[in-house]
């Protein structure tokens, strides 16, 4: 089993991201209650969510259970499969471009590995859970990342598309985003900023390059929905000085919160939205915490991450059932490597 690498507040999967075990942020007041059985025809009253309205879809990564993340193929497929969000995890290179990348570092996401003139590049860096060795994004500037292929970092994935898709840009992903609703299909950006402190220390402010760039392509007055999501309080903080858009604080249980500066009450946070680990949500005997009826009470939206086809939460024999159980939770969006799972089993509620 491999395990869960965080860093700085970004989960920094070293490998198998469905491996990690993560307790509830915060005990419900009462046992658990367990978790009836999903019945379509049971779903003729309004869903728990704060609309009423059956959750939005976020491809966590595009479709990165079928193709490697972050790429403008997992993108594509994932709008073809009907999701409603793409979410890119966005990074900065040496010469200020922003580009998609789940990490800071590039070995679990590139073949940079194979490429011997970037070996001296290899450098460790301080992290809130110890030192880390590897390649680093900004370091590279946007020329030199573009000579990488993406690869598959989740073992018994395809490895079929290797080396054949290349690290996306921003710009490049809104341009994917700007075709599909040219053609009637309009997909919102569900953006999350991954370790901007390490960024700034290097000089590399992130807000506004993210704010810019969603201003100058005009995308609000497009009516692209977006979010903006980041596991680090200061940076949202400093996004909500200067923009409206709708803002999602992700949180973290323990052991990793107090490490990340997450161990946080639910009425701290100032963000209209929670992205919550869905063991904060899901119990492992099948049923589910008060984490959802709580942020609720606060007016707060609740997205939960991740689900996966190929490993389904603790508790739960497969994703179809989790994917139930939350939607009838009343969780707001669902983070999921496979989307088009997702969407079938949310028919049954629309």
């Amino acid at each position: 089993m491999k395990k869960y690498f965080l860093l700085g507040g970004l989960l920094l999967a070293a490998c198998n991201p469905a491996a990690e075990t993560i307790a509830p942020m915060d005990a419900p007041a009462e046992a658990p209650a367990e978790a009836a059985p999903a019945d379509a025809s049971d779903t003729e009253t309004a869903l728990k969510t704060l609309t009423g309205e059956p959750p939005v879809i976020i491809a966590h990564r595009g479709a990165s259970g079928l193709y490697p993340e972050h790429t403008l193929k997992a993108y594509q497929v994932a709008i073809d499969q009907g999701a409603d969000f793409i979410e890119p995890d966005l990074v900065m290179t040496k010469d200020g471009v922003l580009v998609a990348n789940h990490d800071g570092y590039l070995s679990d996401t590139t073949n940079i590995a194979d490429h011997e003139e970037f070996a001296d590049r290899k450098s460790v860096r301080k992290t809130p859970l110890g030192d880390k060795e590897d390649w680093w994004s900004d370091d590279f500037t946007l020329a030199e990342l573009k000579t990488l292929n993406a690869i598959q970092r989740v073992e018994g994935r395809p490895q079929d598309y290797n080396d054949q898709f290349r690290i996306a840009t921003f710009d490049e992903i809104i341009d994917l985003v700007e075709e599909n609703a040219a053609q009637g299909r309009k997909v919102g950006l569900h953006i999350e900023a991954k370790w901007p402190s390490n960024f700034s220390a290097a000089g590399l402010d992130m807000v506004d390059p993210i704010l810019n760039t969603i201003e100058e392509r005009g995308l609000v007055e497009a009516g692209i929905p977006i979010f903006i999501q980041c596991f680090e309080p200061d940076f949202l903080a400093k996004v909500a000085a200067k923009s409206d858009l709708t803002l999602v604080q992700n949180l973290v249980g323990p052991p990793y919160a107090a490490l990340l500066g997450l161990d946080m009450n639910l009425e701290d946070i100032p963000t209209a939205g929670v992205g919550a680990h869905k063991a904060m949500i899901l119990t492992p005997e099948g049923g589910t915490t008060d984490f959802v009826e709580r942020a609720h009470a606060l007016g707060k939206i609740v997205h939960v991450y991740t689900v996966r086809d190929d490993e389904p939460a603790e508790g739960f024999a497969s994703a179809e059932e989790e994917l139930k159980v939350l939607i009838e939770a009343g969780v707001d969006g669902i983070w999921t490597d496979y989307p088009e799972t997702a969407v079938i089993v949310r028919k049954d509620y629309e």
